[in-house]
């Protein structure tokens, strides 16, 4: 498998801006700039991509963990926080909220590490990853 996404700058750093399309057109010319990615301006950045990926990533292998354990999962809630630190992106926290009906911490514990560490995203990183995980019951 394989996808695809491209991105268009024109400009300065500063004073340029660009687009992001991706296959599945999700993003279409969606824009980013200088001020999205460093300020609070309109548009995504890369870091917010990388936070969405990884969120996905770990919420979807966390629930194949949870049900080949013979768990069915209810509601799955991660949020990725993915930071950039002089110049380079040093660390993904995921944060995670998990509704398992019949499982214990320890076990719930286990299966969510073991997610995070094996989900597609997670492997491709090089940085710190941190999982915070609360079981609701």
């Amino acid at each position: 498998m394989k996808r695809k996404a491209k991105a268009v700058w024109n400009g300065t750093i500063k004073d340029g801006k660009g687009h992001l399309t991706t296959g599945s057109s999700v993003l279409d010319q969606t824009q980013y700039s200088f001020n999205s990615r460093f300020a609070e301006g309109t548009g995504t950045n890369p870091e917010e991509l990388l936070a969405a990926a990884h969120a996905g990533c770990f919420t979807m292998k966390l629930s194949l963990d949870l049900t080949n354990a013979g768990y069915e999962p209810g509601e799955l809630n991660t949020t990725s926080t993915v930071t950039l630190e002089d110049g380079k992106i040093t660390r993904s926290l995921l944060q995670l909220e998990a509704r398992v009906p019949g499982i214990d911490e320890e076990t719930f514990q286990s299966i969510a590490k073991n997610a995070e560490a094996t989900c597609p995203v997670s492997q491709a990183f090089s940085f710190e990853i941190e999982l915070q995980a609360q079981l609701i019951s």
